[in-house]
């Protein structure tokens, strides 16, 4: 039985590519599900759940704290000042979430190994190489240990460490009797070590490295076009000054002769997925690594309606960040009141001391991921091509901090060492003959946690924005903001590098001068934002965040965003005079999709020209018939959708040929989705000819009609005649959160969901990872905030306890919880009562 199997063994049978789940991405993990069948809760705790009445004491604390979980395990934190609910905050999070906060700031500190051992080395090396503890730690020394922000982590940490040291070893999460391991003290860095996970999440995409392959194999002019320019359709976060997209799919370059310089770069730096690859996805082989990446794209919404525009005459506010799912899940549920202080509600993340998205009484927030390029490289010069110990700079040679990073076991045993080295820049890393230094701007932040404390007291929503921008570094987020004034607001908050000579930051520059060096930051003047506009609603999905016709400075490219769910968003809003809060909860879930409508017509188009032609295929045939019976909606039980995603997977495949490495047998890198709308309307586009068919020349009906007839073929063997047995989307493409050491027992049943890759709700299951909404809220601000919201899964950490899962049925519907709001112990009825917990000195 599992139950007897050596947690030793289960450790050394991990394999190297499995992933980690901290903050909503991706790392490396050990796939222990694979051999724990349900039997492993024998080391789940059925006790200590939430008893009716509890009681403790915390040191610091300067009165009682009364603390009550409502019927939805919510916990209200009622204290006398600031730093006691802080402390109570700790508490709460440590009972229902301890191994989450321990695991998660491990994976920001790079110190995974010594919860579960060496498997974990290369995730650790890579945080390390990265720079995360070291600015983490240099952050830390730097804070006044009488300053508030200092005083807020370390109540924080007070509060974990009371509830960590109260524990038997018979009460420790399942996890740490699973690996041997008792819960670790918690410090008040660990709190910016997550903060940095949260910016790997967030702010980590390297496109230097994809554009100097893209033109080492189809020259500069064709590279550039995909990965140096702005997405063919706009509609921006800041909106425009028009009421509709502004298309321009001009016809793409074709494909070149390789770029000369690019190809002796990309030969110095190490031909392979691993060059320049300081990222999670280095030991993943193409194809997966592409299915990631398409996973990953999958992000967040979040949209306001001013008062003219909803049905009540009240702001509305909705929001729904997209990470990845996890059991438990990211977010931990909380209400936190100091009389006179702050009212404040929402979300917060396990290890990080506030919260993160959620409401007040004039107010509520939301965010989704700007995907700007906060990521630069250089190419520097070394007295020493191994062991350099100055780099040169300015015809000078400067100094370089080298720091030797030490890795442990669980035991304590050394089981690595390596020096990572430091420019003014940042990290410096050997990548084949180069050295490359990096600057990030995940690096320099640190104060965020003082921006959210600061607008929590935000009387507006204008307020709310301009507390945040004051201490806001990174990751970039768009902040949208609606107020019990009306008031509806958002901008791209966090620092935008400006370049050198306004530079763009898809290129490796010379680090042998500081002329090439960022000259600094957008000021909040220049961040795309808005505030009331005459449309009457904003919404980002994470689409540019303004139209570069508009503002010509580099914020990214077209490969760092996403237009299908930003258009979506749009256009039920535009169409939509009237909005309620329920009109709101069913955008969520809306099945529509701006993708499928724009690109799946053309595989019809494609299989009608090619049976004119004689092709006589009966999977064509029956493929096109399905996908023109599809209404173009991802719904649970439509039966096109699947067709549709494979066929687009198909076509990708074959598209994209010129982008193959000699040798090799998958393109290492691809262009945006976006750019297919370019080639469908260019047939005869020299894109369309698969060279590896040298004997034809294929144009965009065969390339396509070939892709359709391979999709249904592959579905069909898979999973039958689709007459008999139909390729429902929710049956093949089910949501299904993992738990966080991917325990197959500890999963959620597969739940099949409305929604799919690019529409608002692109919640899929894959064999890499699942992606979704990890949050859904929706408010209406009248003088008192109604809030509704839902996450799938629990509050509870604990696989055995009723509140693992309970809201997942809930989530899978579509359906949204009502938020209780109490401004007094007393205002939470008896009837919604779920349990007491009392905090004293």
């Amino acid at each position: 039985m599992a139950r007897n199997i050596p947690v030793a063994a289960l450790c050394l049978a991990v394999g190297a590519g499995a992933t980690w789940a901290g903050i909503g991405g991706i790392g490396e993990v050990p796939p222990l599900g694979a051999l724990l069948s349900p039997a492993v809760g024998l080391w789940a705790n059925t006790t200590n759940d939430l008893p009716a009445t509890a009681s403790a004491k915390i040191p610091g604390l300067t009165d009682a704290v009364d603390i009550r979980y409502d019927a939805r395990s919510v916990p209200h934190i009622f204290a006398a000042t600031e730093l006691d609910a802080v402390r109570a905050l700790g508490y709460v999070v440590a009972r229902d979430r301890l191994f989450q906060l321990e695991l998660q700031s491990r994976a920001g500190e790079g110190t995974l190994t010594e919860l579960v051992g060496d498997v974990a080395l290369m995730a650790d090396q890579e945080t390390r190489h990265l720079g995360m503890p070291r600015a983490a730690e240099q952050r830390m020394r730097a804070l006044d240990t009488s300053s508030m922000h200092y005083r807020i982590l370390a109540a924080y940490a007070d509060g974990i460490n009371t509830y960590r040291r109260s524990l038997s070893t018979a009460q420790w999460p399942m996890e740490y009797k699973l690996l041997q391991r008792p819960p670790r003290e918690w410090l008040p860095v660990h709190s910016m070590h997550l903060l940095n996970r949260m910016g790997y999440t967030l702010a980590h995409s390297p496109i230097e490295l994809d554009l100097l392959q893209a033109r080492a194999l189809v020259g500069d002019s064709a590279a550039r076009a995909f990965w140096d320019s702005s997405s063919p359709v706009q509609e921006p976060i800041q909106p425009a000054p028009r009421s509709a997209p502004r298309e321009a799919l001009s016809a793409v370059p074709a494909p070149g002769a390789p770029d000369t310089a690019a190809l002796r770069q990309v030969a110095a730096l190490g031909h392979g997925a691993g060059a320049l690859r300081w990222s999670r996805d280095a030991t993943v082989d193409p194809e997966s690594r592409f299915a990631l990446q398409q996973e990953r794209a999958f992000a967040s919404n979040n949209w306001a309606v001013a008062p003219g525009r909803s049905a009540s005459g009240r702001a509305l506010l909705a929001g729904d960040p997209h990470l990845e799912l996890t059991l438990p899940s990211i977010w931990f549920e909380v209400h936190l009141v100091v009389p006179g202080v702050m009212d404040v509600g929402g979300v917060t993340i396990p290890g990080l001391p506030g919260v993160t998205i959620g409401y007040t009484r004039a107010l509520a927030w939301s965010f989704t991921n700007t995907g700007a390029d906060v990521m630069d490289f250089w190419r520097e010069t070394v007295d020493n091509a191994t062991r350099p110990t100055r780099y040169q700079l300015d015809g000078a040679w400067q100094p370089l901090e080298a720091r030797v990073e030490s890795y442990r076991d669980k035991a304590g045993r050394l089981v690595a060492t390596d020096t990572v080295y430091y420019t003014h820049r940042g990290p410096m890393r050997k990548q084949g003959r180069e050295w490359l230094s990096m600057r990030w701007t995940v690096l320099e932040a640190g104060n965020e946690l003082m921006g959210f404390f600061a607008a929590l007291r935000a009387p507006s929503a204008a307020g709310f924005l301009d507390s945040l921008a004051v201490y806001y570094t990174a990751p970039a987020q768009n902040m949208i903001v609606a107020d019990t004034a009306g008031t509806i607001a958002i901008r791209s908050t966090g620092k935008h590098p400006i370049r050198a000579r306004q530079g763009r930051g898809t290129e490796i520059l010379d680090g042998s001068t500081r002329a090439n060096d960022w000259i600094g930051f957008r000021t909040v003047a220049q961040y795309p934002q808005s505030l009331n506009p005459a449309q009457g609603f904003l919404a980002s999905a994470n689409q540019e965040p303004v139209d570069p016709l508009l503002d010509s400075l580099y914020l990214g490219t077209d490969v760092h965003y996403e237009i299908w769910r930003g258009l979506q968003v749009n256009r039920l809003l535009r169409a939509d005079s009237r909005v309620t809060p329920d009109k709101m909860r069913r955008m969520h879930t809306d099945p529509g999709s701006v993708r499928a409508e724009r690109l799946a017509p053309a595989f019809v188009a494609a299989a009608d020209a090619r049976r004119l032609q004689g092709d006589t295929s009966r999977s064509l045939a029956a493929a096109a018939a399905m996908l023109r019976a599809w209404d173009m909606r991802y719904t649970k039980d439509n039966t096109g959708a699947r067709l549709f995603e494979t066929a687009m997977g198909r076509a990708v495949s074959l598209l994209w040929d010129e982008f193959i490495p000699p040798g090799e047998s998958a393109p290492s890198v691809r262009p945006s989705e976006s750019r297919l709308l370019q080639l469908v309307r260019d047939s005869a586009s020299v894109w369309w000819d698969d060279r590896r068919t040298a004997s034809v020349r294929e144009d965009r009906d065969a390339l396509l009609a070939r892709a359709l007839r391979a999709a249904y073929d592959t579905l069909r063997a898979e999973f039958g005649d689709p007459a008999q047995s139909p390729w429902t989307w929710g049956t093949v493409a089910p949501a299904r959160p993992r738990h966080l050491l991917r325990l197959d027992g500890f999963a959620a049943p597969p739940t099949p969901i409305d929604g799919g890759r690019g529409t608002l709700n692109p919640s899929v299951g894959s064999a890499y990872a699942n992606f979704g909404a990890s949050w859904r809220m929706v408010v209406e601000l009248d003088g008192t905030p109604r809030i509704h919201a839902v996450y799938p899964g629990g509050q509870s950490g604990n696989p055995a306890s009723p509140r693992y899962l309970d809201r997942l049925a809930l989530w899978g519907n579509g359906a949204l919880d009502s938020v209780r709001t109490p401004r007094t112990a007393s205002e939470l009825a008896a009837s919604d009562v779920r349990a007491v917990l009392t905090l004293t000195r």
